[in-house]
């Protein structure tokens, strides 16, 4: 594909990521919502999973192919775990951010629009190699001319500049992302489980940011001044005289990649001294900053050697790429300390309420199997501290975990973008850490972390969990006992109410119900068949042969049940 697209191009792409994604939904509608109205639910249950993984290898595939926003997709979906099934998040987090880079001359035109003058007044020299290239963007290393190196004191600098066209390719992804979660909205079988437009804004406002490197360039400002003393840390000075929102111009702090243990040796660095520091750091923004690096890759951090260290440790942690950052905001500050009070309480229906606070659940669900699983969770691991849970058999946190996914999945739950950048966050630096150091134990850092964060929310604890006290005992001393009891089973779901005639009735309504389903998939298959059938003949003729079925269904299902 051409790196700046021309109206056909654009409108192929187009249309390339709408048929892909309508082909896909087509096969998941005959499947999960199709064979089972027509008793084949097995079926559907049994290639699932291999359905799932198909589906996520072609999007691979597609990725790979357009670049663009599509790889951007697939990462963001594979951290989706909270949505997704494993199948096709664990097909999709090797997704790399790795293109073919654009000619430079192509760079050069769009680096001298953006900055006014040629780069030869610019800059003293570029390297026409680039040191990387990525889908939005590629970086060269450059040299300051006299006078901007006089002003800056900098001499070495790295030049960020944007594909050419990236903005039309944006564009363009977002509005077919958009269509498609449009689509998504209108399938119940989605629509009560994840709100498919917000997701969607929600990319893209992380790409769009990520593409703005006068932001990028303020995140990078911003995360200095957090780190301005503290030895552990540097950060690459912008020079703002060469940077536009599509050219940024920084310090070139090249040193040796975190994972590099040769390169760590050779220096006479430790890298099981390396993973603790990297640890404390990332906790540090995490739960004292409130301002972090959400893509703490190997390729973003670097293990800068110190001829002079005050600290006596001898180097120091370089971080670069500012594009995609998190926070966190005072609002879900609150929301996590009633987290934490329900933890503390072993509260699972306090947990569960005070996600829905925090915006974790849609405020339609309904959420008493997830009390019941925190429930469960809490009588077997609540009461163990970090020492005693790294004990527990893996395999049992596995079977949990798999369990828990579940329950997830079937509810309209979603976590903000936040939690999934600390998500994110948390375990690039666990897969760092464990690479320089396999004995390295992620517990044993977080812990003193979690301890301060008890300790400064304890006044906010003790005041929060007197207030619930009061709740409470005003809810038992104005409800008789019996009244009280008939709630807490009702919320248990265990009474059952049993009327054998109205159960006939409703089961005669479903009867008709369905097959009226049926005859509308009927003409819906029908007529999608034939519309789409001018520009994809394989899938408008799939839908017109299969809209046999749902009629085959609305005509003879139902009819022994009279």
């Amino acid at each position: 594909m051409r790196v700046n697209p021309g109206a056909g191009d654009t409108r192929a792409r187009y249309r390339r990521i709408l048929r892909f994604a309508g082909w896909n939904l087509a096969v998941t509608w005959f499947y999960e919502l199709l064979l089972p109205r027509i008793g084949l639910t097995r079926v559907a249950e049994r290639t699932r999973a291999k359905r799932m993984r198909r589906f996520a290898q072609r999007f691979h595939v597609l990725a790979v192919e357009l670049g663009g926003l599509m790889i951007k997709v697939g990462q963001f979906l594979s951290s989706r775990l909270d949505v997704l099934p494993p199948e096709i998040t664990s097909e999709l987090e090797g997704l790399q951010d790795e293109v073919p880079p654009v000619a430079f001359r192509a760079i050069r035109a769009l680096a001298e629009a953006e900055l006014g003058m040629p780069l030869e007044r610019a800059f003293a020299s570029v390297d026409e190699t680039p040191v990387a290239a990525a889908s939005l963007g590629q970086a060269h290393r450059a040299r300051l001319a006299p006078l901007d190196a006089a002003d800056t004191g900098l001499h070495g600098v790295v030049i960020k500049v944007q594909r050419p066209g990236i903005d039309a390719i944006v564009d363009v992804d977002l509005a077919a992302l958009r269509r498609v979660s449009g689509w998504l909205s209108h399938v119940r079988l989605v629509s009560d489980r994840v709100d498919a437009p917000a997701l969607v804004e929600e990319f893209a406002q992380t790409c769009l940011e990520e593409i703005d490197y006068l932001h990028e360039a303020a995140s990078a400002v911003r995360f200095a001044e957090d780190f301005a003393d503290d030895e552990r840390v540097s950060v690459p000075e912008i020079v703002w005289e060469r940077t536009t929102r599509r050219v940024l111009t920084l310090e070139d702090v090249t040193a040796i990649k975190i994972t590099d243990a040769d390169a760590l040796g050779a220096a006479g660095i430790d890298p099981g001294q390396v993973a603790p520091v990297f640890a404390a750091v990332m906790f540090d923004q995490l739960f004292t900053k409130g301002f972090f690096h959400a893509d703490p890759h190997p390729g973003n951090i670097f293990v800068t050697p110190l001829a002079d260290d005050p600290s006596g440790r001898g180097w120091r942690l370089t971080f670069i790429d500012f594009g995609m950052m998190g926070e966190v905001p005072t609002s879900t500050r609150r929301g996590l300390r009633k987290m934490l009070i329900a933890a503390a309480s072993r509260d699972g229906t306090g947990l569960v309420d005070a996600a829905r606070d925090v915006g974790v659940l849609l405020p339609s669900s309904d959420t008493s199997e997830l009390e019941r699983a925190m429930t469960q969770l809490f009588a077997r691991f609540g009461g163990m501290g970090f020492a005693e849970l790294r004990e527990v058999d893996p395999r049992e946190f596995r079977d949990f975990a798999e369990q828990f996914g579940d329950v997830v999945r079937s509810l309209p739950f979603q976590l903000p973008e936040n939690f999934l950048l600390i998500i994110r966050a948390m375990s690039l630096t666990s897969g760092v850490c464990s690479s320089l150091d396999p004995a390295f134990n992620l517990w044993d850092s977080i812990e003193p972390y979690a301890s301060q964060l008890l300790r400064d929310e304890r006044g906010n604890v003790a005041q929060d969990l007197g207030k619930q006290a009061l709740e409470n005992a005003g809810i038992a001393w104005g409800l008789p006992k019996r009244l009280d009891g008939l709630v807490s089973r009702l919320e248990d779901g265990t009474v059952a109410v049993a009327n054998p005639g109205l159960e006939r009735r409703v089961a005669r309504l479903e009867r008709t119900a369905g097959r009226v389903v049926s005859a509308v998939l009927f003409g819906a298959m029908l007529i999608a068949g034939a519309v789409l059938r001018a520009d994809d003949a394989v899938l408008g003729a799939v839908l017109m042969i299969g809209s046999v079925i749902p009629l085959l269904h609305a005509l003879f299902a139902g009819r022994s049940g009279r």
